[in-house]
């Protein structure tokens, strides 16, 4: 049989094969096997949030190691519930939080507490096209994209979906059965799509007059990334469940499902559980990032050089247009150019993005990324879309 594992080796070729190899990294800056320097404007995928091995959450998790790793959820520890803490504060207060290994589960969560609260015979979740909630069975029937759900049908049934910022859709997708309706306020892997505040403001309408949970998917938005501890907070609403998770940890595996204190009620001993979500390894982590996050005011500085970054970028040549709140931007290509093969020439040139649909670039650096950085990732970004823009003259 033909290896075709990315690596040659035992890997499942769940992946491309990569076309870089990391092995070090310290702020917005990564090093490949070869020694070569590559300024990360991904983290990870909006995880490193205070860049690479950032030295408070490291000392931090390097001391836990030292101290208690892991005894289970049937006992006590005392950092989860410090950390659960400062996320309900930093929410607003009045929740409860259970903690996951990553934000597929945390939805996952989210699922199960709305079907428990609702009770039998209601148990659809409504979320939108484009939206993207995880990889489980369950999550992956929320998420939005039918293409990614043909191979692994059939799936699990009570998710039904509608079109994107339409209230009008999402009204009449409402019947006695649904539960909940689950929603990003900015779709992360379906392009950056923010919502409009209008949307989520007439979605939390609904949902109250027809008591169903406003269930808000805060995984890849949450912790600061959009200018917001929340994106949610910009939109003026206050959903029923959050979840999160990307940046908790700064790259420790960590995610957490937010709920009111009355809806996470429905949850009785027996009903959810994880056999590391919250362990203390994972949660020093969470504890040490929250900190230094909220020393740093990374919600005002994601608002500051997100603006500095999308002015910068909305002034290039080859863009189309800018989109996306904070450190969260999608940065649309002037029509002909393909963004797949863009992100592969910035590779190159030592720029780490990805692209997000075909059409569009996603950005995501540290939230304490420097005004010099932001000007040399502009420049790579510009001189690649010059270098595109000429070839595809060349081709007409």
């Amino acid at each position: 049989m033909t290896d075709t594992s990315p690596y040659g080796g035992p890997l499942m070729a769940t992946y491309p094969p990569p076309a870089v190899t990391f092995v070090r990294g310290e702020g917005s800056w990564l090093w490949d096997t070869e020694g070569r320097r590559y300024l990360d404007f991904l983290s990870g995928l909006a995880v490193t949030g205070l860049g690479h091995s950032h030295p408070v959450v490291a000392d931090a998790v390097a001391a836990q190691a030292r101290t208690l790793v892991h005894v289970s959820n049937l006992f006590g520890t005392t950092i989860g519930p410090e950390v659960a803490a400062t996320l309900d504060r930093l929410m607003g207060g009045g929740g409860r939080v259970f903690f996951s290994n990553s934000g597929a589960e945390a939805n996952e969560c989210a699922l199960k507490l709305a079907r428990k609260w609702a009770g039998h015979g209601r148990h659809v979740v409504v979320s939108a096209f484009g939206s993207f909630h995880g990889r489980t069975l369950a999550t992956l029937h929320a998420t939005g994209q039918p293409t990614k759900h043909e191979a692994f049908q059939p799936l699990p049934e009570g998710f039904r979906h509608v079109a994107w910022d339409d209230v009008d859709a999402l009204e009449k997708a409402l019947d006695p059965s649904v539960a909940a309706v689950l929603l990003e306020p900015v779709q992360g892997e379906g392009g950056v799509n923010p919502a409009r505040a209008d949307y989520f403001a007439a979605v939390r309408q609904i949902c109250t007059e027809r008591q169903i949970l406003f269930m808000v998917d805060e995984v890849q938005t949450g912790l600061g990334r959009t200018g917001s501890w929340f994106a949610h907070q910009q939109l003026g609403v206050e959903p029923d469940v959050v979840t999160m998770a990307k940046a908790l940890g700064n790259g420790m595996p960590i995610g957490a499902c937010w709920a009111r204190s009355e809806v996470a009620a429905a949850f009785v001993p027996g009903d959810h559980a994880t056999t590391y979500g919250g362990q203390p390894l994972a949660a020093s982590a969470a504890r040490a990032t929250l900190a230094v996050m909220e020393a740093e005011d990374v919600p005002a500085r994601a608002r500051r050089a997100g603006q500095m970054l999308s002015a910068q970028l909305a002034d290039l040549a080859g863009v189309a247009s800018v989109r996306g709140p904070g450190l969260l931007i999608g940065v649309e290509l002037a029509p002909g150019l393909d963004a797949r093969v863009v992100a592969a020439d910035l590779l190159d040139t030592g720029l780490v993005v990805n692209a997000v649909t075909p059409t569009a670039l996603r950005l995501a650096p540290s939230l304490l990324v420097s005004d010099e950085e932001i000007t040399e990732a502009v420049s790579l970004i510009g001189s690649a879309l010059a270098a595109a823009t000429e070839r595809l003259e060349a081709q007409s």
